[in-house]
């Protein structure tokens, strides 16, 4: 069974320093008050003075590839980073994800953990150019912002804590996660949470995840995704005219799936989008396939959905056999679910998720409550709570070749004490 303490109540109460006393009703003013004590604007200060140290780490990371599945490079040299930090229980799991802990007070090595993961994989496939290249304070190259940023950020942290010598009430575990991206379908985070030798320990999970500081991702938007293969006996386009043809009933799949009408609240969307098949233009293809990816933050609406997308691809199939002459064999098909995320949601009252806003308050931001598909999808699914937060500072283009972080220094710095709030709100301060 997975341990989940009330954190409001366990963090308000453990949020104050030895010259601060923390008050219990209200967890804005305790944040503030945390964010303004001695001990915060130390770390502060380190994270400040060792900012070139943090740009030179992501520098590092994002010039050693991460190729879905192929990971592994990068995570050995993070591995050795972690190590380097002091953490304890410092290892890499069977699935492939680096971790190591530091030990609160309290629980002192054992759990519940409260989580802060990067992940360590992105989208660019092998001998994709990943060396950097900066242009005064923009630094660019494939990955350098989602998430390499990230997990040099979780770096400064533990130095910045160090320095500051703040120790926490509950056991903080840092993760470099593999399988956050397309096709890696968040295989990390589900052998961390399903599988690992954390399992059923960790009581709140903190994915940070891109730049924007100000950013809460509280619902976790889940997908389903079809390789779907229809099949026929084919034939020549001239002399077999006449029978069934499976691009027939692909065809018309599409155009039935385009006609449903998707929910707005809660939002559901769906996309035809990768085909291929066939043979020569003068021969009825015999297979042809299509992908297809279902989304919604609703799991209900997901499964909805998916049901519907069945019943369209049966129903296609059946037209087109009734249609067309079936002598030399029907038309089939073969859906192959190549990715399925789940949906999860947690809720804007809990306490991960004020405590939170708090510290984006605490710095100065509004914070904007979002929806997206993360790392955090599987703890929320679980009922474990979780948001995804930003790193700090400017950046765009993510997924594209020309991707770009911003470093100037003083925005980047106030942006990175924003999760290095949270994670003590959460985690509690002696």
């Amino acid at each position: 069974m997975t341990l989940r303490p009330s954190f409001i109540a366990l963090s308000l109460a453990l949020i104050a320093t030895p010259t601060l006393a923390a008050p219990k009703a209200d967890p804005t003013k305790a944040v503030a008050k945390m964010v303004a004590s001695p001990a915060f604007k130390t770390a502060a200060a380190k994270l400040d003075a060792d900012f070139d140290r943090t740009v030179a780490d992501i520098v590092t990371l994002t010039q050693i590839p991460a190729p879905p599945f192929k990971e592994e490079a990068r995570a050995k040299a993070y591995l050795e980073m972690l190590k380097a930090h002091g953490l304890t229980n410092v290892e890499m799991d069977a699935e492939g994800n680096v971790m190591g802990v530091r030990p609160g007070t309290v629980t002192k090595g054992k759990g519940p953990f409260v989580v802060l993961a990067a992940h360590l994989d992105t989208v660019f496939p092998e001998g994709t150019d990943v060396k950097v290249r900066r242009e005064g304070t923009k630094l660019m190259a494939p990955g350098i912002g989602d998430d390499t940023r990230s997990l040099a950020t979780l770096l400064a942290y533990m130095r910045a804590l160090d320095a500051a010598k703040i120790s926490t009430k509950a056991d903080i575990l840092f993760v470099g996660n593999v399988g956050e991206e397309g096709p890696g379908d968040l295989r990390g985070t589900r052998f961390l949470f399903n599988k690992g030798p954390y399992k059923g320990r960790i009581s709140a999970f903190f994915s940070m995840d891109g730049s924007d500081p100000s950013r809460i991702v509280d619902r976790g938007v889940g997908s389903k995704r079809y390789r779907v293969t229809f099949k026929g006996p084919g034939g020549h386009s001239y002399g077999a005219f006449g029978l069934v043809n499976p691009m027939t009933a692909m065809s018309q799949a599409v155009v039935d799936l385009y006609a449903v009408q998707a929910p707005k609240e809660p939002k559901v969307t769906y996309s035809a989008s990768v085909t291929g098949g066939g043979t020569s233009v003068n021969s009825i293809p015999n297979s042809v396939f299509m992908e297809f990816d279902m989304r919604s933050e609703s799991a209900a609406e997901l499964a909805k959905l998916d049901q519907t997308f069945i019943g369209i691809l049966d129903k296609a199939v059946a037209g087109e056999n009734a249609a067309r002459s079936t002598g030399a064999g029907k038309i089939s098909y073969d859906a192959k679910v190549i990715g399925e995320r789940p949906a999860g949601t947690t809720p804007q009252t809990s306490d991960i998720v004020v405590l939170t806003a708090a510290a984006i308050s605490a710095l100065g931001m509004k914070p904007e409550h979002q929806d997206s598909s993360t790392d955090s999808n599987v703890p929320m699914s679980l009922g474990i709570p979780a948001v995804t937060i930003g790193s700090g500072g400017k950046a765009g283009r993510a997924h594209a070749l020309d991707e770009w972080i911003d470093v100037e220094k003083a925005p980047s710095v106030q942006g990175m004490q924003v999760g290095l709030a949270a994670l003590l709100a959460v985690a509690g301060v002696n």
